[in-house]
């Protein structure tokens, strides 16, 4: 395997792609996503939630998970109009 091979695509940063892997899961109950994020990823949720509020906005994670960032904006919108 190349480095090329081991980029994410898109030229997001391994981090941005994982957050971006995780937030397409589903998650069987509270806290689990949470303790998955700290467990695998490493980072505690606060960082992992910021990194995501930053994604929704990058072109290049709109082109690597359009249906996840999608997801995300619709939903951050109806949260917006209910304010």
């Amino acid at each position: 395997m190349t480095d090329a091979d081991e980029r994410p695509p898109a030229g997001l940063s391994p981090d941005e792609a994982a957050v971006l892997a995780y937030e397409g899961r589903t998650w069987p109950g509270p806290g689990a996503k949470e303790r998955a994020i700290r467990e695998g990823l490493g980072m505690p949720p606060v960082r992992y939630y910021q990194l995501l509020n930053a994604l929704m906005d990058d072109p290049r994670a709109l082109e690597h998970a359009p249906g996840t960032v999608n997801r995300l904006r619709r939903i951050r919108e109806a949260q917006r109009a209910r304010r």
